[in-house]
């Protein structure tokens, strides 16, 4: 009588499963630990950057449009941060003699691009479109909070799961008309849920909750 309860050629697959035992686990520590690291997961987390380049002076007080820096926001999944040209674009003759500038204008002269620290950094395995949330009516301001008003940026929401889903099963309170999306301080006397029921109705917005639409 056999003594195997299971076919033979499960031999072949039993150094994988060990291999596969140990493997996992560890690989589940390092998504956890990543998954709840500052740069993900923790609201406040405002790093250093190179450049003390403050949001509260171009985008507030200078009335800068978020799209002049972020100028593949409106097209693109990401929101590309600008190059040196850009901003050398008015620094080329404002505060040439600034020493905070100098990374700026070293950057300038030898075409390294200045290395910024990113505050807003999604896992690699969460999908996030740009265009698709400004295209509906989404305001950078329900994700990055007031940036017009902060000398240095920082996270304002959490960037989970389960906060995204919130949004995607309850939208209203965060849709405006398409032409405010980058006027971080726009208010309206209209009821905000209920202007928001009716921009889902007349655009047809249905935010999927499939896991698909953010992991693929």
């Amino acid at each position: 009588m056999s003594a195997y309860h299971f076919p033979r050629w499960t031999d072949s697959i039993r150094p994988v499963l060990g291999f596969a035992a140990i493997l996992i686990p560890v690989y589940l520590v390092i998504l956890i630990a990543y998954a709840f690291s500052a740069e993900n997961l923790n609201v406040g987390y405002a790093p250093e950057q190179p450049i003390p380049f403050s949001h509260a002076l171009h985008a507030g007080e200078l009335e800068m449009d978020c799209r002049y820096c972020h100028n593949t926001v409106e097209k693109g999944a990401m929101a590309a941060i600008p190059p040196t040209s850009t901003c050398m674009n008015c620094h080329q003759s404002i505060r040439t003699d600034s020493p905070l500038l100098k990374p700026l204008f070293e950057s300038a002269e030898t075409g390294k691009p200045v290395e910024w620290v990113r505050v807003h950094d999604l896992p690699e395995y969460a999908y996030f479109n740009h265009s698709a949330h400004l295209s509906a009516g989404v305001s950078c301001v329900s994700c990055h909070g007031r940036v017009d008003q902060m000398d240095v940026v920082r996270q304002e929401e959490p960037l989970s799961m389960g906060w995204c889903l919130e949004c995607h099963r309850e939208p209203q309170t965060h849709l405006r008309p398409r032409e405010f999306v980058t006027d971080l301080g726009w208010e309206t006397d209209e009821d905000r849920f209920e202007l928001g029921q009716r921009l889902m109705d007349e655009n047809h917005i249905q935010p999927r909750q499939d896991c698909t639409t953010c992991h693929r």
